[in-house]
């Protein structure tokens, strides 16, 4: 029988604080699979219109998933955050689209209606489960020569982007990610990335018990000075250095999903509603391409073109991935529409986490800007690949709701 897809909305989106990877970082001794029990937790908080028996989902995103990311984290978390245990759950990796795709999917099981409601997140505990531990990549990817040695290496891919694009500086690299630091530091002194957070209880055999309750990355103040005199860890004299990519981070992030029709009869807010997504393949050896082409396949699924797109929230793994982007579609690298809170060089980048954390701001985003119908979330993912999503404001005028305010269909 002919199917009816049902319109997809974020309702809510929350992380913790991002810290440093390590025995130094705020989460050292704090486990990963707490941290995105305290997102659920603080969502099903802050909507007490959502009974938890309508949770019908959650899918949890890690990327290295051991140890206490393991055990089908999605599972777990729904257990341990309080939903009833009639609510499912499971565990995805698309390594740092794990939350992007964990979105995605569920929202996929939203619009033909398979569910009404869903909770969808991520998590990272770098310095617990350094990236790439445990694993053991068939050496046939690299002995028949499906990809080159370098494709292994995230950094090595962001070194190799800049060979391919040699308009791709460095000091463009650099002013870039001090513009990164300079609008995050912006967007905390206004206000703007606190209403995300969520305070995190931690514990370290020297420091004693604490609360996070900023993110630990940031360094304020960064300089072109400073950028300049940074090693370049991946290549002899090369581009890529610890100041104009992501560090290693620690943390969580959470949203909730629904029908249009189901925030509507429960009382949910509208943050967005989901216009159309793509994930691609391109060369590994070039991972930080990736955006490009997933968002191109997004915009054609949608109908729309990069020119209806009104805010940017690109993932900045890597300074020179962004700046490709930003070339192919002719965007001004300090464009105001990117990024406007400052991205990942700043603020960090727990890989499977790191997709809410772009919704979630988009969503801030969103209500600020009612004049923008149109946004954009996209990042590269390791081992050769890009993911897009494209949102749609309800804010705007011309926002156009699919059902009423009962739920049923308008």
């Amino acid at each position: 029988m002919p199917r009816t897809l049902t319109d997809v909305v974020f309702v809510e989106g929350v992380r913790t604080p991002f810290g440093r990877a390590g025995d130094k970082g705020i989460y050292a001794q704090t486990r990963a699979d707490d941290l995105v029990v305290r997102c659920i937790r603080e969502l099903l908080s802050r909507h007490p219109e959502l009974p938890k028996e309508r949770v019908e989902e959650v899918a949890i995103a890690a990327t290295t998933q051991i140890g206490d990311q393991g055990l089908t984290i999605g599972r777990v978390a729904a257990m341990l955050s309080g939903l009833p245990l009639t609510t499912p759950g499971y565990s995805i990796d698309r390594m740092c689209a794990g939350a992007m795709t964990a979105v995605t999917t569920v929202a996929s099981s939203i619009a033909v209606g398979a569910i009404d409601v869903a909770i969808a997140g991520g998590v990272e505990h770098m310095g617990r489960h350094p990236m790439g531990q445990g694993v053991d990549p068939n050496p046939r990817i690299v002995a028949e020569k499906l990809v080159d040695q370098s494709a292994l290496s995230m950094g090595m891919t962001a070194e190799n982007l800049h060979d391919r694009f040699p308009q791709l500086t460095k000091e463009r690299c650099d002013a870039f990610a001090v513009a990164s630091q300079d609008k995050l530091a912006a967007a905390y002194d206004a206000g703007k990335i606190q209403p995300d957070l969520v305070t995190m209880s931690t514990r370290h055999r020297d420091l004693g018990w604490g609360l996070a309750t900023v993110d630990e990355p940031p360094r304020p103040g960064t300089t072109l000075a400073d950028l300049a005199v940074l090693k370049t860890p991946f290549r002899p004299r090369g581009n890529v250095t610890a100041g104009n990519s992501a560090g290693l981070n620690d943390g969580a992030t959470a949203c909730i999903l629904a029908s249009e029709g189901a925030a509507a009869a429960l009382g949910m807010p509208v943050r967005m509603r989901l216009v159309s997504y793509a994930f691609v393949g391109v060369e590994p050896e070039v991972m930080g391409i990736g955006p490009v082409p997933a968002t191109e396949k997004a915009l054609a699924k949608a109908g729309l073109g990069i020119s209806d797109i009104g805010l940017f929230e690109l993932n900045e793994a890597f300074a020179v991935q962004v700046l490709a982007f930003l070339d192919h579609f002719g965007i001004a690298d300090d464009d105001p529409r990117v990024n406007p809170y400052g991205g990942a060089i700043a603020v960090g980048h727990p890989l499977a986490s790191s997709g809410v954390r772009l919704m979630t701001q988009l969503a801030r985003e969103f209500a600020e800007h009612p004049e923008v119908r149109y946004g954009l979330t996209a990042m590269c993912i390791g081992l050769g690949m890009g993911g897009a999503v494209i949102w749609e404001n309800p804010h705007h005028a011309d926002y156009v709701p699919s059902v009423d305010a009962t739920g049923k269909v308008a």
